[in-house]
C-alpha cells in the first residue's frame, strides 16, 4: 500500500534506529490487512526528545509513537496520564493521541517478556528471578514478573539508585514479594534476564557470569540486534532454555494494536508475514 495523504502515522522514537525491528512486523501487517497506517522511525536524541514531544504530536495525522531506548524513562514525565503498569514500572514504551488531545503513555515490554516465557511453558509462578538493568525495560519485566508472583526478584543496575527507586516501588505494590538489590551472581535463580544494552556492540561484556548460571535455568534477552546474541549463545552452552529479544516483541505487539484500537493480531500471525533481517 503506496503512502498517500490519507496515511496515518505512528512515530517510532528512539537512537540510534539502526536496531528497530518494529517497523518490518508492522507495516508488512497493516500492508497485509489493507489499513492505510506506517510505523515510521524516528531518531531522537536524549537531549531533544523534550523539545519534540509536542510538536511532533500537533500532526494531524498521527495516533501514537513506539518508545523505545533511551526515552522509556523521560517519556514518562511528558504525557498527561500513564497506566497503572507505566506508573509501577516508572517507563513507558507507547503514546497515544487521545481525542481531547492530551497523551496517554502505557508499558508493554514486561507482558510480552512474560507472555513469550509462559508460551515456552516456563513456570513463573514461584519461581525466583534476576534482572540486570533497571531502566525502562528491566523495569516493566521486573513489573510484569512480579504481577505474574514470582517468590524472589532480584534486580541489578551499575547505578545503584535506579534498581533501589524500582524495588521500593515493587514493595509498595506487592509487600509479598521478596525484592533483592545489588546482586548480579546469577547462580540458583531460575530465571534470568539481560535487561541492558550490553550485546548491541561488539566486543560487550557479558550481562553477568554465564559459568555462574545454574544449567536448565531459563535466560531471557531484551537486546534485538541479532535474534541470537553472544549471551544467548552461552547460555545455550550451559544447557538453559532461551527468550531471544524478538520474541517479546512479538508477543507485546498484540497489546500494542488493542492500545491504539486498531484490528487484532496474533504473534503467529504476525511472525508470518515480518520481515525481520540481521
Amino acid at each position: 500500500m503506496e503512502i498517500s495523504g490519507n496515511t496515518r502515522l505512528i512515530a517510532h522514537l528512539g537512537y540510534p534506529t539502526t536496531t528497530f525491528k518494529a517497523p518490518m512486523i508492522y507495516n508488512p501487517w497493516f500492508e497485509e490487512q489493507g489499513i492505510d497506517l506506517k510505523v515510521v522511525p524516528m531518531g531522537v536524541k536524549a537531549e531533544d526528545y523534550a523539545q519534540l514531544i509536542p510538536s511532533l504530536f500537533r500532526l494531524t495525522n498521527i495516533i501514537g509513537a513506539l518508545v523505545t531506548m533511551p526515552h522509556k524513562v523521560s517519556t514518562c514525565g511528558l504525557v498527561h496520564s500513564l497506566s497503572p503498569t507505566a506508573q509501577i514500572a516508572g517507563a513507558c514504551n507507547a503514546i497515544r493521541l487521545e481525542p481531547d488531545g492530551s497523551l496517554r503513555g502505557d508499558m508493554f515490554d514486561g507482558d510480552g517478556f512474560v507472555r513469550g516465557v509462559l508460551r515456552k511453558g516456563i513456570s513463573v509462578q514461584g519461581a525466583s528471578a534476576l534482572v540486570v538493568g533497571s531502566g525502562g525495560v528491566g523495569s516493566a519485566i521486573a513489573a510484569s514478573l512480579a504481577a505474574a508472583s514470582v517468590d524472589t526478584l532480584a534486580l541489578f543496575d551499575s547505578r545503584e539508585a535506579s534498581s533501589e527507586a524500582l524495588a521500593k516501588r515493587l514493595r509498595q505494590h506487592y509487600p509479598a514479594l521478596n525484592v533483592l538489590t545489588g546482586l548480579r551472581n546469577p547462580k540458583a535463580f531460575s530465571i534470568v534476564v539481560n535487561a541492558t544494552p550490553l550485546g548491541m556492540n561488539p566486543g560487550d561484556e557479558l550481562p553477568v557470569d554465564v559459568n555462574a548460571i545454574t544449567p536448565g535455568s531459563f535466560v531471557g534477552e531484551v537486546v534485538m540486534k541479532a535474534e541470537i546474541t553472544p549471551f544467548l549463545r552461552a547460555a545455550m552452552e550451559r544447557d538453559c532454555q532461551i527468550q531471544a529479544g524478538t520474541d517479546m516483541l512479538f508477543e507485546m505487539i498484540p497489546a500494542y494494536m488493542a492500545f491504539f484500537g486498531l484490528p487484532e493480531a496474533t504473534p503467529e500471525a504476525l511472525r508470518r508475514v515480518a520481515k525481520i533481517d540481521y
